[in-house]
């Protein structure tokens, strides 16, 4: 596990006994540290605060301070001592290093930042065994200790209701609803959603709403609801340029159909999007996209003979109708060069920084690029790889694509895309320069990776995303113990990675066969917020503006998994955050079984009086 900040309360642990760091049952008046049990119905584990020490950049260390009291970890008084817990001096022999187990996630050496001794157990007692610093021995089981985050604090939203209201016209709306005498918005507070609406009696997983799926969506390389998506899948996606998301459905008659948001939280009926020329084929996938900058998305489809592109003119038509062949590559035919879903992520993505979109894929053999020029033509693919790495096969590094999450991010502030990957062993970089060469990978952080616990994308989601306003882009990761961040340090290189929030991972209950989670900016301050799609219904932290995260919130008692909740499984119903008013806020959409259902964003939260 990271090294936590230092607002989280952790319990330590020793690896060969299971016993827990803390004071003696009877204490006694020099604070000596032992581990022991602490049995059910008395008191509770001993917790500790991580404090970084100041000066020490380049190998970081630690204060380790008691929760409750404040005393520090430190060195013994005399060699034949125990370590104890003191009053914190700013003397050497009060700072630790946390030196990672190799070959075992989430154990820890606890080094002595003075003198290199770790800390270990003595003989064992009656009672309680004496901690002692010892020499290091990488046998002993006894000198590994691990960091166990308290359990997270959380807080709850009201359910606020929505009446609806019935017009001449046909039309709906809603009235907010709410007991005025227990009630009332707060001035500048964080926003909260409404309760669940079910706004359109389609694209639902019913039968008697056609039967839509949900396997038909291709997750991206880093585990967030993707770009593309087959036949039979359901997404959101400014079709006309009007700011607002509309939903977008991919059909095996009639190619790409929509329903346009009305801006109010509703939907128009069902109109086709996009005709091809032929019944779609199963393995094409589709996605809807202003590739040239020019405010109209158009429609781009990865089919047998590559890509194909049907632009959407002034007048909101998208020509061709069947699109036109962009480039002979990255589709799944043979002749395309067989890209494959399960083995071969691709990109649409400003790689140059000149406004227009560029196709960028991972093969077998490694990274392929097909730039955009300004007329809007794509450039042939070349008889080889841009960079014979982050692919497939063992000679271009063995990615996998449901273990290794690829990213491309400006990770110096140059304008061009990196490209950066989460391996086995940790995270790789390849920098982009003025020519368009990408460098061979560097190996940047020993975190991320399978190796430090994150063993799958769809059960540890990462994201490359600024945390701050005018920061390099970080690395954030929903980890086995919670949400990771590793700052960027604007040349390519991270920060140590951090343990930010003990909430959203595997050790608070989320899990990804049953739990949504992602970054969104919910406020609409341009800062990204924490969203999960837990039991109860879904989960925000907000983004405190300085990269750190607020406690959870339940916003909405909607989208969760529990059946008072809604019932949502993974599976079947697929949710998102878009924005479908054009208010400049993300709002939730969430196709369940009968139908379209969408939780407004309110702009404000109500309290008790």
């Amino acid at each position: 596990m990271p090294v936590p900040t230092q607002e989280l309360k952790l319990e330590i642990v020793n690896a060969a006994t299971g016993q827990h760091l803390g004071g003696r049952a009877a204490p006694g008046v020099d604070g000596t540290l032992v581990v022991r049990d602490y049995p059910r119905g008395g008191p509770s584990p001993e917790q500790w605060q991580f404090t970084p020490a100041p000066g020490a950049h380049d190998d970081p260390a630690y204060v380790i301070r008691n929760a409750v009291s404040g005393k520090v970890l430190d060195t013994p008084a005399a060699a034949d001592q125990g370590v104890r817990q003191s009053d914190a001096s700013g003397k050497k022999g009060q700072q630790w290093h946390l030196v990672p187990v190799e070959g075992k996630a989430g154990l820890y050496l606890i080094e002595g930042a003075a003198d290199g001794a770790v800390l270990d157990l003595a003989e064992p007692g009656k009672d309680d065994t004496p901690i002692v610093l010892g020499e290091y021995d990488d046998r002993a089981e006894s000198q590994r200790w691990r960091l166990v985050p308290a359990e997270p604090e959380r807080t709850s939203d009201l359910v606020l209701n929505w009446a609806p209201l019935s017009h001449w016209n046909s039309r709906q709306s809603w009235r907010l609803t709410h007991d005025k005498t227990a009630l009332r918005p707060t001035p500048d507070a964080t926003p909260s959603f409404s309760n669940v609406l079910l706004v359109l009696e389609k694209f639902g997983s019913d039968q008697d709403t056609a039967g839509w799926k949900n396997d038909a969506v291709t997750p991206s390389p880093s585990g967030e609801p993707g770009r593309w998506a087959g036949v039979g899948a359901r997404f959101l996606a400014d079709t006309g340029g009007t700011g607002r998301a509309d939903i977008v459905g991919i059909r095996s008659t009639k190619g790409a159909v929509t329903s346009s948001s009305r801006g109010d939280g509703t939907f128009d009926d069902e109109r086709p999007l996009h005709q091809g020329a032929t019944s779609p084929n199963p393995a094409d996938l589709w996605s809807v996209v202003d590739l040239t900058g020019n405010g109209r998305p158009d429609v781009v489809v990865l089919c047998t003979g590559g890509v194909r592109v049907s632009a959407q003119d002034e007048d909101g038509a998208l020509t061709p109708e069947g699109g036109e062949l962009a480039v002979k590559g990255f589709g799944h035919g043979k002749q395309a060069g067989g890209w494959l879903v399960e083995k071969h992520p691709r990109f649409l993505a400003d790689t140059t920084g000149d406004g227009r979109l560029d196709i960028v894929g991972c093969h077998d053999d490694g990274l392929w690029v097909s730039l955009q020029d300004d007329e809007g033509k794509f450039a042939p693919l070349a008889e080889q790889p841009v960079l014979r790495a982050f692919g497939h096969s063992e000679e271009a590094g063995g990615w996998l694509v449901e273990r290794h999450p690829r990213f491309l991010a400006d990770t110096t502030g140059d304008g061009r895309l990196d490209i950066v990957g989460c391996h086995d062993d940790g995270l790789w970089v390849s920098l982009q320069d003025e020519e368009g060469t990408f460098a061979e990978p560097l190996y940047v952080l020993d975190d991320f990776g399978v190796d430090q616990g994150w063993s799958s994308i769809k059960e540890h989601p990462r994201f490359m995303v600024r945390t701050t306003s005018g920061g390099a882009p970080d690395i954030v990761g929903f980890g086995p113990q919670g949400i990771v961040v590793a700052r960027g340090r604007g040349d390519g290189t991270f920060e140590p990675s951090q343990l930010i929030l003990n909430d959203y991972g595997q050790a608070q209950g989320w899990t990804g066969e049953k739990h949504p989670r992602l970054l969104a900016d919910v406020t609409g301050d341009g800062n990204p917020d924490i969203v999960g799609f837990g039991n109860e219904g879904v989960w925000v932290s907000h983004n405190k503006g300085d990269g750190t995260f607020e406690k959870a919130q339940l916003v909405c008692r909607g989208f969760g998994y529990n059946e008072d909740a809604g019932g949502w499984r993974v599976d079947r119903h697929p949710r998102f955050l878009a924005d479908i008013t054009g208010d400049g806020r993300v709002d939730i959409v969430g196709f369940g079984g009968p139908g379209v259902h969408v939780a407004r964003n309110l702009f404000r939260r109500f309290r008790t009086q």
